[in-house]
């Protein structure tokens, strides 16, 4: 019987393990897999403590995310099945001013649209206190309630799920980093 050459018979091993590996690790034709995942009693906090008032835009994002998904099929759940509470007390605030309606119009509509969607905007007491606000200059779709931080803590304590709305300072475009 022949004797293989040692070298031989590693690189053939080698590289045979290597085509194996390759082919179980990503398989040419893989692709990512869309799921439906069965959300159940969806009910969202979501926190807006902005440190521009400017970013508010981008904040309110945070909703679209919980209701368009939610209200689309397959869901296609209504509203008023979604609780969703926006809780604001940072700058943002004084876009919820009706002095600054104007100023900040595009944001206004977003909330008000979603609103009427049912989704509850309350706005920190003492936060208010502090820009010098009181409930009659405020929106009439606000809420005012005693302090930020014990309304977490409550609606945590109900069963909704916290969401922060994050929002950085955009230093790329999209299309620069894709």
């Amino acid at each position: 019987m022949p004797r293989i050459a040692l070298p031989k018979l590693m690189g053939f091993f080698v590289v045979s393990l290597l085509l194996n590996v390759g082919a179980w690790i990503a398989p040419a034709h893989a692709q990512a897999t869309y799921v439906q995942t069965p959300y159940k009693n969806p009910k969202a906090l979501i926190d807006i403590y902005l440190d521009d008032p400017r970013k508010l835009g981008a904040a309110l994002n945070w909703v679209r995310g919980v209701m368009n998904p939610l209200t689309a099929a397959p869901y296609s759940l209504a509203p008023d099945d979604i609780p969703i509470i926006v809780l604001m007390h940072g700058t943002e605030i004084v876009t919820l001013a009706r002095k600054n309606q104007t100023r900040y119009q595009e944001v206004v509509q977003r909330m008000r649209y979603y609103a009427d969607m049912g989704v509850k905007f309350k706005v920190c007491g003492l936060a208010i206190q502090d820009y010098g606000y009181t409930a009659n200059d405020l929106q009439d779709f606000v809420e005012v309630t005693p302090s930020a931080l014990t309304e977490l803590v409550h609606w945590q304590n109900q069963g909704y799920a916290l969401v922060p709305a994050i929002v950085n300072d955009k230093k790329f475009s999209i299309e620069d980093i894709r």
